[in-house]
Formats: structure tokens, C-alpha cells, sequence
């Protein structure tokens, strides 16, 4: 293959497909392996200009017939950890200097290779995509950006007067605006843009430039508190019917007779037994003693009418088989109580203030754990009771409730009423969605007025998430696959990604360049970058030590590391700029 300086695609099902069109859209050649490639690789190949690669025998074969010793990087997503390990090490065994990126979700495998020294990436998907749930699910309007030992951070906050954003926000960087009319993000803005009380602004700087602008950190509260749990009364009442709704309605009705063979027996002893002065607490004694087959001697019915001899033979008999029912319906609910522990319905009981966590996946687990060490109680629901990650969820003390979430009765098993929040993170978009709705549902009137709980859905798609969320009201669609995709795609082509953040339904990407000597940033002044992008901070010759922030005039020298924050797309430009073949 005479091509050269292109990237090898392992895997277009999933993430690769979204990578491809990425990189695609990069500028940048790809080629493909047909072998791991899903059934629209013509398509994409049409659509894209993708160049296809067949099965030339073995994998190492095929690898150079796709020209690998040629190739700029090899990118290994094909959905399976063994074939991406597998592929990942034939790489770097032949090609050493050669940038290998690979998904790899095994924690242990993914060091392992991180700790080769070859350049490239080992990433895992879920990893990479968990913080913006848990960001969504716990509110959060600020993310931490360590560079270099020093402590930026992005806040995202409410323009509460009209003005400029240097007169707003003084020295702090701004990244974007979100206007409040239309939710139009506006990337890397000019300090001088004018801003209303209804925009947010998302700004970039250190703590003590916060501070400076009238924002110190302790007042930058990084997610609210979860709503207060309801009153201890009502927590007691939620439990004890829950535990009665485990009973079989059996056990009721044996405890109906049993109670009214005691009232009826009370009645008959009271006014049949031969016995002076009999009250009705003795009759109502008596009555219990012998449907429990216990004698005292104090009562006896020895001399008694022969009608009431029979009476008391039916009692013994009759009492003898209702509460033999009802200990069998009560053992029945504590060993079912024993058997289903960790099915978790019981232990939701009386929850408030809790995080939902809908799937039980690679994902879902992710953020069950994160949520679990924010410090809050975590429920998860989940339809397959063969899921391989229960013994995961098991060792966190997770409670599972297994069941369709789309109903509205596993729904309400989950106290999601009265949840603090909910991640639908399942892998199929249409049950995601019809999950959500029927969330929406069940919260009935109280969606949409005020401040409501946030509920978080997962669509692959990003133009299927942004059209359910105009057309639903749902403010939290995340696009997991385009979050990771940042990391994959600049890692193959040579930025450094330190994190990625998201403003409204736009994905931001901070990243760290080498500028080179021979390549177009050599000189460039900061106000000459795109417009979208800004330049961070500078360490020039990479002696660790920060020039922050950089002036308009400021301009790159060669061996400077520029640390910069914008929209991927943008630094993916820059990054191009940025190379010298």
C-alpha cells in the first residue's frame, strides 16, 4: 500500500465508527481493517474515503499490508480486550516509535501496557466517560484542571448583570458563553463580548484569580447537597410497607381466621361454658389457649355440654391447621427475604436523596462507584440477573433491583420520586429513551417546575440526543462514545489530552502541544490561534515552570509546551498546524 503518515483503524462497530468520522473529518487518511470492521464499512468507506484492508492470513500479515511501517498510529477498538491486547502488542513489537492507542477495559492489562514507554495511549471508554455523568448527576458547575502542579479550574457560572466579560469576570479566562435565550454556545469569546442576566459563562483561572474576579473557592460549591432525607416517620412508614407487601396475601387471610375463630370461640365460651362469674377476658383466654393446644388445667371442658365438647374439638383442630398456615407463609417471606437479599428491593426501602443508576454495564458500574465514593447511597437497576458485574456491585454493597426500568412499578421500587438523581445508562438508545420517559411519567406534574432532579441519558447518537432533547425537555443527553472519542483521537495524533469537560451539549478538550521547531506555531502570536481556542498557559522549553497567563502579543517558541482549552475540533486543527513532515 503506497500510502504513508495515514492511521490504521482495528474496529468501526461502536466508538470506531465515531473515531473514524472524526478523523475523517481531521483531514487525516484511514485505513481500515475489513476483518474488524462492522457490516456498513462500504458505506462508511464511500461516505468517508476510508481505504479497506482484507484479511492477508495472519493478523500480523494483514497489519503490513495495511502499511503499518508507514503509518502514523494503529487505533484498536474492535470491542473485544483480547483481539485490542493481541494487536497492540504485534504493533510495538515491530514498530517501536510507532503511536499505538488501544481500548482495553481490563484495569490490569491497561497498566501494564501504559507502562511499556512506547508512545501512544491506553484507554477505556467507560473510564474516559463516567466524570460527565457523575458531573451531571451530582450537578456539578466545577472541574479541576491540574497542569503541572498548578490548580486551574472551569466553572461554569450565572451572569447576574449585563456588561462585558472583562468588566463581569476581570482576569479569568472565558472559555465559553451559553446564551440564555437560545442555549447557543459560544466558544473561546472575546473578553469584550457582551453578556445578559440570562447567559452562563464558563470560566477558566486559579483559585486566587477566582477569588480576585469575587468567586473565592470555598464559595464555588462543586454540587449541591442532596435533598434532605424525608422525616424519620416517614422513612418508618415507607419500610414497614414495604415489608408487608413482601407477605404472600395468603398469610392475611389465614391471620383473618385465626383472629375471627378467637373472636367467635370468645363469644360461645362467654355465654355456653358452665362457669360462674366466666368474663369475656376469660372466655377470650381460654378461647386462645385452646387454639394454641396449650392447657394450664385452669379450664377444662370435662364437664361441659356435649355440644360445647365438640365445639372445642373443632377449635383444637381448627386452630392447629390456621396457624400452621400462618407460620408456613411467615417462613416463606423470611427465607424469600434471605434468598433475595441482593435484589435490593427491600434495602431501597425508605430511600431518599439517593442516585438511580438505570444498567448495569462497564458504564453503569463506573459511575455507580464514583457516586458511591462522592459519598452517596446508590441504587441500581438492572433486567438481566446474569449480569457478569453483580459480583462488582456486590463487593461495593450496591443494592440491584432486577426488573424492566420501563415500568412503572420497578420505577417506584427504586424510590425514584424520591431520588436525587437519575442515569439511564443502559446500551440500547430507544430503551435509554423510553426509560427516560417513563421516568418523565412517573415524576407527573413536578417535571419541569423548578429545580428538578436531573435525569441523565445516554445516546450513542448525538443528533438523536440533541433532537430528544428539544423535543422531550431532557437536559441531560450525554453522548458517552463522543466524550472518549476526544481522548482517542488526539491521542493518535499526537496531543496530549489532560481532560475534556463538558458546556451545554458541546465537548471541550484541554490538551498539552509541543511546538516544534519547523512547524507553523513557531512564532505565531496567541491572538493569530483560531479564535475557538486558548492557549493556557505556556512552559517554555519545557523547564516546568508555567508562563500564565499569556499576553495577546506572547509568541511561541521552539520547544515550548503550550497548554491550551477549546473545542476538540479546534485543537485537533491546532494540532495539525502544529506538525512538520
Amino acid at each position: 500500500m503506497p500510502i504513508g503518515g495515514h492511521v490504521v483503524l482495528c474496529g468501526t462497530v461502536g466508538i470506531g465508527g465515531r473515531i473514524a468520522e472524526q478523523l475523517y473529518r481531521a483531514g487525516e487518511t484511514v485505513v481500515v481493517l475489513e476483518q474488524f470492521a462492522s457490516p456498513e464499512l462500504p458505506t462508511l468507506a464511500r461516505e468517508w474515503g476510508l481505504h479497506t484492508v482484507p484479511p492477508a492470513g495472519s493478523i500480523a500479515d494483514t497489519l503490513a499490508a495495511a502499511g503499518l511501517d508507514r503509518a502514523r498510529a494503529i487505533v484498536c477498538v474492535t470491542g473485544d480486550d483480547l483481539t485490542n491486547l493481541q494487536i497492540a502488542l504485534l504493533a510495538r513489537q515491530d514498530h517501536p516509535e510507532l503511536r499505538v492507542v488501544a481500548q482495553v477495559g481490563n484495569t490490569a492489562i491497561r497498566q501494564a501496557l501504559t507502562t511499556d514507554g512506547g508512545p501512544g495511549a491506553v484507554l477505556d471508554v467507560a473510564t474516559l466517560s463516567a466524570p460527565a455523568i457523575v458531573d451531571a448527576c451530582l450537578r456539578r458547575q466545577v472541574h479541576p484542571l491540574p497542569i503541572e502542579q498548578q490548580d486551574f479550574r472551569v466553572a461554569v457560572l450565572p451572569v447576574d448583570r449585563p456588561g462585558t466579560l472583562r468588566a463581569r469576570f476581570g482576569d479569568l479566562a472565558p472559555v465559553a458563553v451559553i446564551r440564555g435565550g437560545t442555549g447557543e454556545v459560544l466558544a473561546g469569546p472575546g473578553r469584550d463580548l457582551e453578556i445578559a442576566p440570562d447567559d452562563w459563562a464558563a470560566v477558566l483561572g486559579t483559585p486566587a484569580e477566582f477569588a480576585a474576579a469575587g468567586h473565592p473557592p470555598d464559595t464555588l460549591v462543586e454540587a449541591p447537597a442532596p435533598p434532605p432525607a424525608h422525616p424519620r416517620w416517614r422513612r418508618i412508614t415507607a419500610a414497614v410497607t414495604g415489608v408487608l407487601a413482601d407477605f404472600d396475601r395468603g398469610l392475611f387471610r389465614a391471620l383473618i381466621a385465626l383472629v375471627t375463630l378467637v373472636g367467635v370461640s370468645t363469644v360461645v365460651l362467654w355465654r355456653g361454658y358452665r362457669l360462674p362469674g366466666m368474663s369475656a377476658l376469660d372466655a377470650l383466654y381460654f378461647s386462645t389457649e385452646t387454639v394454641a393446644t396449650v392447657g394450664y388445667g385452669d379450664f377444662n371442658f370435662v364437664d361441659q355440654d356435649p355440644w360445647l365438647r365438640m365445639w372445642a374439638i373443632f377449635l383444637m383442630l381448627a386452630g392447629i391447621t390456621t396457624t400452621a398456615m400462618l407460620m408456613a407463609f411467615l417462613a416463606d417471606m423470611l427465607i424469600s427475604r434471605r434468598l433475595n437479599h441482593g435484589i435490593g428491593r427491600r434495602r431501597a426501602r425508605g430511600a431518599s436523596g439517593h442516585m438511580v443508576v438505570i444498567g448495569l454495564g462497564s458504564f453503569g458500574i463506573k459511575v455507580a462507584a464514583s457516586l458511591l465514593a462522592a459519598g452517596h447511597r446508590v441504587v441500581i437497576v438492572e433486567r438481566d440477573a446474569g449480569n457478569r458485574f453483580l459480583a462488582d456491585a456486590a463487593a461495593l454493597d450496591l443494592p440491584v433491583i432486577f426488573g424492566d426500568a420501563t415500568l412503572r412499578s420497578t420505577l417506584e421500587a427504586a424510590r425514584v420520586p424520591d431520588a436525587a438523581a437519575v442515569a439511564v445508562l443502559t446500551g440500547n438508545d430507544m430503551v435509554n429513551i423510553e426509560t427516560a420517559l417513563a421516568v418523565r411519567d412517573l415524576l407527573g406534574p413536578a417535571w419541569g417546575q423548578g429545580p428538578t432532579l436531573p435525569v441523565v441519558v445516554r445516546v450513542f447518537d448525538r443528533g438523536l440526543g440533541r433532537t430528544v432533547a428539544r423535543r422531550f425537555g431532557f437536559r441531560h443527553v450525554q453522548s458517552t462514545e463522543e466524550v472518549a472519542t476526544v481522548w482517542f483521537v488526539g491521542a493518535a495524533l499526537g496531543l496530549d489530552v489532560l481532560g475534556s469537560f463538558p458546556v451545554a451539549d458541546r465537548t471541550f478538550m484541554v490538551g498539552r502541544l509541543r511546538i516544534d521547531t519547523g512547524t507553523g506555531l513557531v512564532g505565531l502570536a496567541m491572538h493569530e490561534l483560531s479564535r475557538n481556542a486558548r492557549v493556557i498557559a505556556i512552559d517554555r522549553g519545557g523547564a516546568g515552570r508555567l508562563e500564565h497567563p499569556p499576553r495577546r502579543g506572547t509568541r511561541f517558541g521552539p520547544g515550548d509546551l503550550a497548554y491550551v482549552v477549546g473545542p476538540y475540533e479546534e485543537l485537533i486543527g491546532l494540532l495539525r498546524s502544529a506538525r512538520a513532515w
